[in-house]
């Protein structure tokens, strides 16, 4: 307890002065006794004093990374596979690009860069949020663009100059729930299926953390957990183990997660225990996947090593980001290049192969000016759907979902 007299010339209206923050002041007469109470102590999970806060501010870093990302798989794509796009080309891609072929055909490493960053995006939104605010976001967040997307490629490939065929009108109107995944129905967008992979991981995200309360003791624990269900999981080879539990995704998810963590406190032990363990199982995964010698259909020119060496460069670039080593990448100003990313990839692959015909078969344009203009046309008409679709529509639902009454 300490004393301390009133100054003589200003006097309280009870003869105290203002105490400081986190003390009470009583009467004693001519002195004041100042009573110098403990400070709460925060709730399990949350920041101790003198730690450093969440950040939550947007990170324009990791904007500008989600865009390469999706910019990896559109040059897959578009001239680092076979299929569809070689009917568009009229040629395969490894003849109309011998130099950047076999460069093109690990851009679907891409994906894998993508759930590392949804782990680390979810876990930040997902903090402190209630599962109804939780599910509004990301509902209001996935189907407009998404919605938009699938009548339009519908409606395109309903043209008569348009070769590829689209789906039944009822295969179509099942697309709208993104349930034609599980319930195996054609596919409107051909990238939708890593769509089914994030619902899935919201879903477990929701019903494990948000539902009782996002605390990093809650988030290191269902990472550990999930680590090793999707292990047990992917031994026992059980088909609804390995639906719900995704081990050959779940590391990449997991480390985002775990990244998240060190984002709030990069001394946390467990969290780059997380990370690392993640990561070995994440490029496991990916060399298990995409690298194998005795067939030409799964990409046998593809080098082990440099599969292992993009996976890494996604956490290590998600990390730096996480760890502030790129702040200056978020006075770039890359958001708006971040708000591109979700359309562009929705539309990108089908209206792909519609632009490549016209303009290298029917216009005859020179491979790399197709390429380069194909990119450039999938960008505007992402910008657009961005723009006149994704900017009212979005708050639009988030408000409707939050706002409805039982």
């Amino acid at each position: 307890m300490t004393f301390a007299a009133p100054p003589p010339s200003a006097p309280g209206p009870t003869g105290t002065e203002a105490a400081a923050p986190g003390s009470a002041t009583v009467p004693t007469g001519i002195r004041t006794a100042t009573v110098t109470r403990p400070r709460p102590r925060p709730p399990a999970g949350q920041p101790k004093p003198g730690k450093a806060p969440a950040r939550r501010g947007r990170l324009g870093a990791l904007d500008g990374l989600r865009l390469i990302a999706a910019l990896m798989v559109a040059c897959y794509h578009y001239g680092g596979r076979g299929g569809d796009i070689s009917r568009a080309w009229d040629a395969s891609p490894a003849q109309l690009f011998p130099a950047l072929h076999s460069l093109f055909a690990y851009g679907c490493l891409g994906v894998q860069i993508f759930f590392v960053i949804s782990g680390f995006v979810i876990c930040m939104s997902g903090w402190g949020r209630t599962a109804r605010s939780f599910l509004a976001s990301r509902v209001s967040r996935l189907m407009p663009a998404y919605w938009v997307a699938i009548l339009l490629v519908t409606l395109v490939f309903a043209l008569p100059s348009v070769a590829w065929d689209a789906t039944s009108p009822s295969d179509t109107l099942l697309n709208l729930t993104l349930l034609q995944e599980p319930l195996g129905a054609p596919r409107v967008l051909g990238v939708d299926w890593t769509l089914w992979v994030e619902i899935r991981f919201y879903a477990l995200f929701a019903v494990c953390l948000v539902l009782p309360g996002v605390t990093r003791r809650r988030v290191v624990l269902f990472c550990v957990a999930w680590t090793l269900a999707a292990a047990i999981g992917q031994a026992s080879g059980g088909t609804t183990a390995e639906l719900v539990l995704m081990p050959e995704y779940a590391p990449y998810f997991i480390g985002g997660m775990g990244l998240y963590l060190l984002h709030r406190n990069r001394h946390d032990a467990m969290a780059w225990g997380i990370v690392v363990v993640s990561w070995l199982t994440g490029q496991h995964y990916a060399v298990a996947d995409l690298w194998h010698t005795d067939s030409p259909k799964f990409f046998s020119y593809r080098s082990g090593w440099a599969i292992m060496l993009v996976v890494t460069a996604g956490f290590v670039l998600v990390g730096a980001i996480a760890l502030g080593y790129l702040g200056w990448a978020n006075r770039l100003r890359l958001t708006t290049l971040g708000a591109l990313t979700y359309p562009f990839y929705l539309v990108h692959e089908h209206l792909g192969w519609v632009s490549v015909g016209t303009l290298h078969r029917s216009l005859g344009l020179p491979p790399g000016a197709t390429l380069a203009a194909s990119l450039a046309g999938m960008l505007l008409l992402a910008w657009l759907l961005n723009r006149y679709v994704e900017r009212w529509a979005t708050p639009l639902l988030r408000d409707r979902l939050l706002t409805v009454r039982a």
